[in-house]
């Protein structure tokens, strides 16, 4: 690929992995991996365009029904999906379901975009996963099929062993902490053709593993403030995305919207972006993204 590749707009779909949790900001929101690759890609390209439709804890179908047909409709240059992981974490999971609904998204995405990325989504080490890889490895088979079939960019982020690094992982054990989306922006940038910035593969440097005592206050606080609220929506149907849209969609309007760099010309990372509208027009302004 192009070292030299240049793109004016990206749209980020999925779930809280491209929503961003749980990289938090000070203001209480998200930033995550496809701000950060945001971020960076704008520095490069004067008049760059982004929009992240991804909500927490959206099932593939979701996905495909709520946020596809919107980011076709942009016409990025880029358009990354990472979906599905949240149903192979389910009891009961329909893996042919599964398996239609993603070739629907990609067969719907790739016509519609200059280069569609899919990912293999990192996995964390420990037990708790162990019981679903089956599941998710036919997820990722499927990834890399879809890939071939449709000229698509595969971020292998499941076969990168530092990623399953816990201390890479947040409390809750489902979301990556900011270092580690930051890898992920890495691994997006350098799947793009651009160069490399930092090595996203290294492991994290060896450090003491933590006392006994130490590992069972953590995990009962795993279980109380993250395992059973998880284990009570799945009994009860609920999701943590239930009344919430993206951050760049338009309930109103049923619609996508761009936000662009609040000065061009940077030659660091944006950290402040407006809103326009799709045709260009300025709408408000819009701190971060």
């Amino acid at each position: 690929m192009d070292i030299n590749a240049s793109y004016t707009s990206l749209v980020a779909v999925g779930d809280s992995f491209t929503e961003g949790m749980s990289d938090l900001l000070p203001d209480g929101s998200y930033r995550g991996w496809a701000d950060v690759l945001a971020a960076r890609l704008a520095a490069r390209t004067p008049g760059f365009r982004y929009a992240n439709l991804a909500v927490r804890g959206k099932l593939i179908a979701q996905i495909v029904d709520e946020q596809v047909d919107v980011a076709a409709a942009m016409r990025a240059d880029v358009v990354t999906l990472v979906g599905g992981l949240n149903d192979t974490l389910r009891p009961k999971c329909d893996m042919g379901m599964v398996r239609g609904r993603l070739e629907e998204a990609v067969e719907r995405l790739a016509p519609s975009c200059g280069r569609l990325v899919l990912m293999r989504s990192p996995g964390r080490n420990g037990p708790v996963l162990d019981r679903f890889r089956p599941r998710m490895e036919e997820l990722f088979a499927l990834v890399d099929e879809l890939a071939a079939r449709h000229d698509a960019v595969v971020v292998d982020l499941y076969g990168a062993p530092a990623l399953g690094d816990p201390r890479l992982w947040d409390v809750d054990r489902l979301h990556l902490t900011a270092e580690g989306h930051r890898r992920v922006a890495e691994a997006v940038w350098q799947a793009l053709g651009l160069p490399p910035e930092s090595d996203w593969q290294a492991p994290l440097p060896v450090s003491a593993p933590a006392r006994w005592a130490a590992r069972r206050v953590e995990d009962v606080r795993f279980a109380r403030q993250h395992l059973l609220p998880w284990i009570g929506r799945r009994l009860t149907g609920r999701s943590s995305g239930d009344g919430r849209a993206g951050a760049q969609f338009d309930a109103e309007l049923g619609r996508g919207f761009w936000v662009t760099p609040e000065e061009d010309g940077w030659t660091a990372p944006v950290a402040t972006w407006r809103q326009v509208e799709p045709g260009g027009r300025e709408a408000r302004d819009a701190s971060g993204s």
